[in-house]
């Protein structure tokens, strides 16, 4: 190597993973792992401003995501750093570049974003919370997704829907080995510093950095197949320095393999099974009207007392599950029990709103 270029063995070696330590240098892995997290971090920052805008038209308030910074480290690493209970937000991605992606709040933050999406104060993180936190990383995943299509003009990615849980740090399924962690600030307004954990499988934070790559044409191993590590995506070079900045110092036969492309698609709510959760009940409740009375009117109420509600005669009632409103209706009378036709489905952003 003593001209500065690499041999064909060399480059067979680097291909195949082998441990560059071998070759005099450091792992393979790590130059690979730092060529991704590079190309991660800088393509999440453009994406910063769009998640900030998606998240705060979801909460109704002015929301700010820092651009993130990026690094790989494995479960130990990540585990000493993180409070004892945290919130895990699991959103796999199903298509694409299937593979392991999740976040992880801090309770405090947790609660701060639940807050600001129900319109309430001191909060708990019980199941509703839980709920909550799952739509709103949904839409920063979709947004991510969606600024990576207009990059790279790509259509086929997709995550499962999340699914939020409050537990030990100990517990949280992380990928195994070593993986990428993207760590924003976020503002939410409320004066406090808060931070989200972004984790990606390390294939899944590498297949998105050769994407991004405009040279970026991954090349086969050998025996087996194996994929390079990170995002040495080796082109065939006709000798000279690659854009990439690897010296073969003459033409190389390497044969490239293709990755499925990356891209967004809204149908990362329609790709879990859903089948998983049809028996589980929830409750519906139609309701009338609101109003607002002092104490010393509630306690004057008694047999006969009219109480004026918020709702014109005619108008549509209310339809909720779990208290949240769903849809409008209008009364109905079945075999002399009440009953309600629905009018009128509540699209998410008045869902927002009305909360």
């Amino acid at each position: 190597m003593s001209d500065g270029s690499l041999s064909q063995e060399e480059i067979d070696a680097l291909l195949n993973g082998a441990d560059a330590s071998a070759l005099g240098g450091a792992p393979a892995g790590a130059a690979a792992g730092g060529n991704s997290d590079a190309a991660l971090q800088g393509f999440l920052g453009e994406a910063a401003g769009s998640v900030s805008s998606g998240l705060s038209g979801m909460l109704g308030g002015t929301v700010t995501l820092g651009a993130p910074q990026v690094s790989t480290t494995n479960q130990d690493g990540l585990v000493g750093q993180l409070p004892e209970q945290v919130v895990a937000v699991k959103a796999d991605f199903s298509a694409g570049v299937p593979g392991e992606h999740l976040f992880i709040l801090d309770e405090d933050t947790a609660k701060a974003i639940a807050a600001l999406m129900n319109k309430e104060e001191n909060i708990e993180l019980d199941d509703m919370a839980m709920s909550v936190l799952g739509e709103v990383m949904n839409q920063m995943t979709s947004s991510i997704i969606t600024a990576f299509s207009n990059k790279t003009g790509n259509n086929q990615v997709a995550a499962v829907p999340p699914q939020a849980t409050h537990v030990p740090k100990a517990v949280v399924a992380l990928p195994a080995g070593n993986f990428t962690q993207a760590e924003y600030s976020i503002d939410l307004g409320d004066g406090k510093q808060h931070a989200i954990r972004e984790i990606y499988a390390t294939p899944v934070s590498q297949a998105i950095a050769t994407a991004l790559s405009p040279q970026a044409a991954p090349a086969a191993g050998g025996a087996g197949g194996a994929k390079p590590a990170g995002n040495a995506g080796f082109a065939p070079a006709q000798g000279g320095m690659g854009s990439g900045g690897y010296g073969f110092g003459g033409p190389v036969n390497v044969q490239s393999v293709q990755y499925p492309n990356l891209t967004a698609g809204m149908s990362s709510q329609e790709a879990g099974n859903i089948g998983l959760i049809l028996d589980v009940p929830m409750e519906v409740t139609v309701e009338l009207g609101r109003t607002k009375k002092q104490i010393k009117e509630i306690l004057s109420f008694g047999e006969g007392t009219i109480i004026e509600l918020d709702k014109l005669a005619g108008e549509a009632v209310d339809i909720l599950v779990n208290h949240k409103p769903i849809a409008k209706g209008e009364v109905v009378v079945i075999d002399e029990n009440f009953g309600v036709r629905i009018t009128d489905i509540v699209s998410p952003i008045e869902r927002v709103q009305d909360n």
